[in-house]
C-alpha cells in the first residue's frame, strides 16, 4: 500500500497509461520513492463515464457524465510537487488534458479482500463509501468530437486490449504537438 505521508494530500484517479503495469507508471514510482506519492487501491467511478483512446491508444476520460461505463482505475493520494509533476505529463497547461473532480466508490471486481482494504481506505477519506478525487478528463476543446469519433462507444478499463498499439510519446511524429495529432485524429474516419 505504500507509506501514509502527510504532504500526499491531492487524491488523484488514474484510469489509463499511470496505472501500474504501463507505461507512464514509472512516473508514479518515482514519486512515492521520494515520498510524494502513496498507492490507494482500486476504485471506480460512481457515475458512468466514457473512457476512449485516441492517437496512437493513448487513453481519454471524457467529463460526459451518464455516457459510458463506470471506469475502473487505481487511486494515489500525491503531495502538491507530485502533482505538479503529474499535471505536467499530463499537459493541463497545454490544453491536452483538464484536472477536475470525479466521485469514487471501491472498485467491484470480486476480490473481497481488495474491496475491503479499499472500504477502509475510503472511510479515513470521505466518512462514507465514496470519495471525492480528481482525474484528467480530455480537454473540453475535443472531448465530445473524440467521443463522437470512438462512435459514441467506450470501455470500463484500460487494460492491455485497450493498450495494444500504444506509442510512447518519445516514439510519436515530432513535428506535431500532441494537440495536432488529436485534431488530425478526430477528423480521419473511424476504422
Amino acid at each position: 500500500m505504500g507509506i501514509d505521508n502527510d504532504s500526499c494530500v491531492n487524491l488523484i484517479f488514474t484510469y489509463g497509461t499511470l496505472k501500474r503495469g504501463f507505461s507512464n507508471h514509472v512516473l508514479l514510482q518515482d514519486l512515492m520513492r521520494t515520498g510524494d506519492a502513496v498507492f490507494k487501491g482500486t476504485y471506480q467511478t460512481v457515475e458512468k463515464y466514457p473512457l476512449v483512446c485516441g492517437p496512437y491508444r493513448v487513453p481519454f476520460l471524457l467529463n460526459m457524465p451518464g455516457s459510458g461505463h463506470r471506469v475502473t482505475g487505481e487511486l494515489y493520494a500525491v503531495s502538491a510537487r507530485g502533482l505538479a509533476r503529474v499535471d505536467e505529463l499530463e499537459g493541463t497547461s497545454r490544453g491536452h488534458y483538464e484536472r477536475l473532480p470525479i466521485q469514487l466508490m471501491p472498485a467491484s471486481d470480486g476480490n473481497e479482500s481488495g474491496n475491503k482494504e479499499n472500504k477502509e481506505e475510503l472511510l479515513t477519506c470521505s466518512g462514507d463509501l465514496t470519495c471525492a478525487a480528481e482525474a484528467y478528463y480530455a480537454h473540453k476543446s475535443y472531448e465530445k468530437e473524440m467521443w463522437e469519433r470512438n462512435g459514441r462507444k467506450g470501455f470500463w478499463i484500460y487494460s492491455e486490449k485497450e493498450a495494444k498499439g500504444y506509442v510512447k510519446r518519445k516514439d510519436r511524429p515530432q513535428n506535431l504537438s500532441f494537440l495536432d495529432h488529436i485534431r488530425i485524429f478526430i477528423s480521419s474516419p473511424s476504422d
